[in-house]
């Protein structure tokens, strides 16, 4: 996955966790999303970052 393709997935994701957390302002969950994607941002394998920022934000999000 190169970069420009894991920058669209990561809003994608923005997308979907607005969609389904309504009640959070869209700007607080592109802080988290944009925190989980720095964390993760040391890895050489790149394909599954998207997912792991999701579901780190989800669980976030529930808390």
């Amino acid at each position: 996955m190169g970069v420009i393709e894991e920058l669209r997935a990561l809003d994608h994701v923005v997308d979907r966790l607005a969609e389904k957390y309504p009640a959070v302002p869209r700007q607080h969950i592109e802080d988290l999303v944009e925190q989980e994607h720095r964390s993760l941002d040391t890895g050489r394998v790149r394909d599954y970052v998207p997912i792991l920022v999701e579901h780190s934000v989800k669980d976030r999000l529930r808390r």
